[in-house]
């Protein structure tokens, strides 16, 4: 079946608690259109961002412009700069008002492997084995901050095949994070994919 005829994940999936989302994204596919051409990939990594609550979280203290898409409604993409190079694609969850989103650290290819290598023509896993790596592989910059994930437009997540097993961890680079935040083992993958980031 074409991926134009896979229905894109609705509200109501994100619309959980984070770390169910954070799991339960990991099989699905991550489809981007990009100079006309569809590509997918199959989500191997997460890390959960539980707002408030959680000091590893850009919104913990307060709304920013810089941060506005994590209190909206969930199913949007919140992207982001860090180091001044790498752009990071995280999707909004939980009721608008509570600002958690999902980090997408780590994808497979799927479909069109061929594209993503010509947005960065590096070798093996190197593609996108990274959340900063994954989002020049698939042409995901400011340009969709805020995009709405549940249509099928520019970027849209689509059901994929449920892993047999999920290993989980630390989250990574949160080292101004409170201790039991920098220790809650939020970051999840499929256990043994080998596309999963280093960062083990």
């Amino acid at each position: 079946m074409p991926l134009s005829d896979h229905a894109p994940l609705p509200r109501a999936f994100f619309d959980r608690d984070t770390l169910l989302v954070a799991r339960a994204l990991l099989g699905c596919r991550l489809v981007r259109r990009v100079n006309g051409e569809l590509v997918a990939a199959t989500i191997v990594e997460t890390e959960a961002y539980r707002g408030a609550m959680d000091t590893a979280c850009h919104a913990h203290r307060r709304e920013t412009p810089r941060t506005r898409a994590m209190f909206g409604p969930p199913g949007h993409a919140y992207v982001y700069l860090v180091y001044g190079m790498h752009w990071l694609l995280n999707i909004v969850t939980e009721p608008e008002g509570s600002p958690c989103a999902v980090l997408v650290r780590a994808v497979e290819p799927h479909v069109n492997e061929d594209a993503m290598r010509r947005l960065r023509p590096v070798k093996n896993r190197e593609l996108s084995n990274g959340p900063g790596k994954l989002t020049r592989a698939l042409a995901i910059d400011k340009t969709l901050y805020g995009e709405d994930m549940t249509r099928p437009s520019q970027l849209w997540v689509v059901k994929g095949d449920a892993p047999n097993t999920i290993s989980s961890g630390p989250r990574v680079g949160i080292d101004y994070a409170a201790p039991a935040d920098r220790d809650a083992p939020w970051r999840l993958w499929i256990t043994d994919n080998p596309w999963v980031s280093k960062a083990r």
